[in-house]
């Protein structure tokens, strides 16, 4: 995997009843989209499957991380183009 892999984060969102955050990976044209808490895959294109596992592990052991950037996200600011996050 490139050095220069990229993660957006969205903000928290309600998913069935539950609290789910959607994280997008992407490295110039491979993109993963996964969705935490589950660290369900639910798009690929162009990751092997070594590096899907490896992006994975990363939501896994980095949780508190991700749920602390998705709190910070303003899905307004965000429609407007504002940069925003960490």
């Amino acid at each position: 995997m490139n050095s220069e892999i990229r993660m957006n984060v969205s903000s928290l969102v309600r998913k069935d009843g539950e609290k789910a955050i959607y994280v997008l990976f992407t490295d110039g044209d491979k993109e993963a989209e996964f969705v935490v808490p589950e660290g369900r895959l639910l798009d690929n294109k162009g990751f092997s499957d070594k590096e899907i596992t490896e992006l994975r592990d990363y939501l896994h052991n980095e949780q508190d991380y991700i749920y602390s950037v998705a709190k910070k996200v303003n899905p307004m600011k965000g429609f407007m183009g504002k940069k925003q996050g960490v």
